[in-house]
């Protein structure tokens, strides 16, 4: 199934890279991109088997996630999202759902959201917020229990996907005791307005926009069904948080370099050391950048949540985005004047990679909580910021 995967996002590929360029232009979202992604069966690739899904591992969704990329960049990352999203469910174990104090009704609601996946239902995260930006301590969205289920107000911005998907993974803090901050797989429709927002340089075609909430869900939308699990489960895997957007960025990586090279031998330039340095040493950055999102990835689906497979997952996010964008920014030099028009490929991709350093966590905060770890310290706590 997941062999199958892979040759699926292989093959729609091209197709993503046909609407790519309108989509960027219009500030659009790619619905038949999705449209192709739900017919494919992809939704459901973290979904276990025994729910329905391909039950990948987290090397495999990176293999899938770069070959999506190197069609659309802004489809891989919205698709990127879901994936944290059901891959975090289904990541849930009997063992940890017990050390976590999860029950056996919140269990079942979570087997329910993975089967509509498996099934064609894909979700968006509402997390980040003006002011505080991905760290979830700083929320101002709030909760409060209401008879049968929960309330929750407030704004989210940078919502990847909004007015889009089946359902939002909500995070927002306790009315009653701050220091809980949970998260809600929240259904789409009322009492969610999305504010078209999102006109950016990069990834235009992610329709990030902001959303609205003043909504009441019922008590078994609480994941994991005990209030203040999100800043726990963000310790215990990290790489949905962290590493997930590495694999999209190597993809647009290497988009990029074949769009350069394709660009060049129409013009028939290749003959010129100069642009043929610059390829091979994008090559080579970028096969670098890949051997180390496929060790991160390696690392998390045999030892997940250990110091040193976190400590690849933060060097995966770092590396991908600064090669990405340094890559992109070469390849444009290489191609000359003529690849700056808008609409040209490299154009295009070269505004996209240029995201990757700034999702979260961004590459300064890679590299400083990087940085903590090489002195000996702990990254996730020495630090005058909390990380989220």
């Amino acid at each position: 199934m997941t062999v199958h995967a892979l040759e699926a996002a292989r093959r729609l590929a091209p197709r993503l890279a046909a609407r790519a360029a309108a989509h960027d232009r219009d500030g659009s979202f790619p619905v038949d991109d999705f449209a192709d992604l739900r017919d494919a069966g992809l939704f459901g690739l973290m979904v276990p088997r025994e729910l329905g899904g391909a039950g990948a591992t987290f090397a495999q969704y990176a293999a899938v996630a770069a070959e999506l990329a190197r069609g659309n960049g802004a489809t891989a990352l919205v698709f990127n999202m879901h994936a944290s999203v059901t891959g975090a469910l289904g990541a849930v174990t009997e063992e940890l759902a017990e050390a976590l104090g999860v029950p056996d009704e919140a269990l079942a609601a979570r087997d329910r959201l993975l089967r509509a996946a498996a099934e064609g239902a894909w979700y968006a995260v509402a997390m980040s917020e003006r002011g505080a930006g991905a760290r979830l301590s700083r929320l101002n969205t709030v909760y409060e229990p209401i008879d049968g289920g929960w309330h929750i107000k407030g704004a989210k911005t940078f919502c990847s996907g909004a007015g889009h998907p089946d359902g939002y993974l909500v995070a927002a803090r306790s009315t009653s005791d701050p220091s809980l901050v949970s998260q809600f797989l929240v259904p789409a429709g009322e009492g969610i307005t999305v504010e078209p927002t999102w006109d950016s340089l990069g990834m235009r075609a992610t329709s990030s926009h902001d959303l609205h909430l003043d909504v009441t869900v019922p008590a078994d939308r609480l994941l994991g069904g005990v209030e203040g699990l999100a800043l726990v489960v963000a310790q215990l895997m990290p790489h949905w948080l962290v590493a997930s957007y590495a694999a999209v960025y190597v993809g647009v990586a290497r988009a990029a370099v074949a769009a350069a090279a394709e660009h060049l031998n129409a013009r028939d330039l290749g003959g010129l050391p100069a642009v043929r340095a610059r390829l091979g040493r994008a090559d080579a950055a970028v096969a670098a950048a890949e051997l180390v999102v496929a060790e991160a990835a390696r690392r998390v689906d045999e030892a997940p949540g250990d110091a040193d497979t976190n400590r690849w997952v933060w060097r995966a996010k770092l590396l991908a985005g600064t090669t990405a964008a340094e890559v992109a920014a070469s390849m444009l030099e290489a191609a000359g004047t003529s690849a700056t028009r808008r609409g040209h490929p490299l154009e295009r991709l070269y505004r996209d990679a240029r995201c990757g350093s700034l999702h979260p966590a961004t590459s300064d905060v890679c590299a400083d909580w990087l940085g903590v770890a090489v002195l000996g310290g702990d990254p996730d706590r020495d630090t005058a910021t909390p990380r989220w």
